[in-house]
């Protein structure tokens, strides 16, 4: 197989609470040629597809599945700037220089996906806070030092000690972070949006097809589906999520199980803001709510990807969120209207791996999402549209495949 096939995700999330998008049904029936082929039709297929239309590339996006029907309908879609790994520890890592222009284009990314979003009216701009609790990870000392580096970097920041915690957001905790103006989605209609704009465009959209083989060559890649037919095109992008090509783990990163559940709507025990949530910790606990007042909680990561496994603790695992977010915040209801397990990718830097595959030409790929995913979707759909016009993009080094 090109990509390693997974069971991506079990239950039901809030965001297929209504009727699935609708696509029409188009598979591959002859051989056929395309500037650049995308493998994934989902939200990081979708934002590639977007990018490279909007350049004149004559796009093709295929999908063994549909459009929108892997992992992003698990995602609970916290649209951040702040990385999974804290700027302070990044900066251990990978130097301070690095590690603020990864900071920073989080940032920038963030913005560009709204006012992409705004552009184009495919979903409605929500902009929200983030609160980021004190933890194990990060104490109220090392919360200090990290909001010094925060604010160093440019990226405004204010510490909360425990007595204004408690005063403006009812939250017993030693400090939190507050940052500002990220974003709040619907992954399934934001993937969408974006699929719909390349298609009016040009832009073609197959499925279900199933790529089994690939010849890199000089100056194009063949494909071959399963049906036997051929597919040209100068450039591929495999934008296949957690179903990783060839199964290769790309160096430094991981793949774990999450779960998460949706509560029933409950506006007025809402707390103030309707900011994010999440903890210096790890695992973390995450929420947000919904515009139908419904509380998003996530966390409780495990290190495997056994998907039968995964499935079994589902029950176990939703206890313990409903625990952790009534402890946090009494005043709430816990009850869940869905619930939901997946698959998704880590890394030990938070940072995801984007660019061109080694030793394969004309190959493109997006991987390793973390915490940030529909973050990173967007700066991958920027570096590689930018290295595809030949422009090149200053910080595509941040993210290169690492020998």
């Amino acid at each position: 197989m090109l990509t390693k096939q997974r069971d991506l995700r079990t239950g039901r999330s809030v965001w297929q609470g209504e009727r699935p998008p609708r696509f029409p049904r188009h598979g591959i029936t002859g051989d056929t040629q395309s500037d650049v082929v995308v493998i994934g039709a989902g939200i990081s297929g979708a934002m590639q597809a977007d990018a490279l239309s909007a350049a004149g590339f004559d796009v093709l996006v295929v999908d063994r599945r549909g459009p929108v029907r892997g992992s992003t309908p698990a995602s609970t879609a916290l649209l951040q700037y702040e990385i999974d790994q804290p700027l302070t520890k990044l900066t251990r890592q990978i130097g301070e220089e690095a590690a603020i222009r990864a900071w920073r284009r989080s940032r920038l990314a963030v913005d560009g996906l709204a006012a992409r979003m705004k552009a184009l009216s495919s979903a409605p701009v929500i902009r929200r806070d983030s609160l980021y609790l004190a933890g194990n990870v990060l104490d109220a000392t090392g919360l200090a030092r990290e909001g010094e580096a925060r604010r160093h970097a440019g990226l405004e920041t204010a510490l909360l000690d425990a007595a204004a915690l408690k005063e403006r957001f009812g939250i017993d905790r030693d400090a939190a972070l507050l940052g500002y103006d990220n974003l709040e989605a619907d992954p399934v209609a934001l993937a969408t949006g974006f699929l719909r704009a390349a298609i009016s465009r040009g832009a073609r959209l197959a499925w279900p097809v199933e790529i089994v083989d690939l010849d890199a060559k000089p100056r194009s890649v063949s494909l071959r589906t399963r049906e036997g037919y051929r597919i040209s095109c100068r450039h591929l992008v495999f934008a296949t999520g957690y179903e990783l090509p060839f199964g290769q783990m790309p160096k430094g990163h991981e793949v774990l199980s999450t779960w998460a559940l949706a509560t029933a709507p409950q506006k007025r025990s809402l707390w103030p803001r309707c900011c994010f949530i999440w903890e210096a910790s790890d695992p973390y606990l995450y929420m947000r709510t919904t515009p139908d007042g419904r509380i998003i909680c996530g966390g409780e990561d495990e290190d495997f990807v056994d998907e039968d496994k995964r499935d079994a603790l589902m029950g176990e695992k939703t206890k313990a969120i409903q625990r952790k977010l009534g402890k946090l915040l009494p005043g709430i209801s816990t009850e869940a209207d869905y619930t939901w397990t997946g698959t998704f990718g880590a890394s030990t830097t938070g940072l995801p791996t984007i660019g061109k595959m080694p030793d394969l030409r004309n190959c493109w790929a997006v991987m390793g999402f973390g915490g940030n995913g529909i973050t990173y979707s967007r700066i991958g759909a920027e570096i590689i549209c930018s290295g595809l016009l030949g422009k090149g993009d200053p910080d595509a080094e941040l993210y290169a495949f690492r020998n």
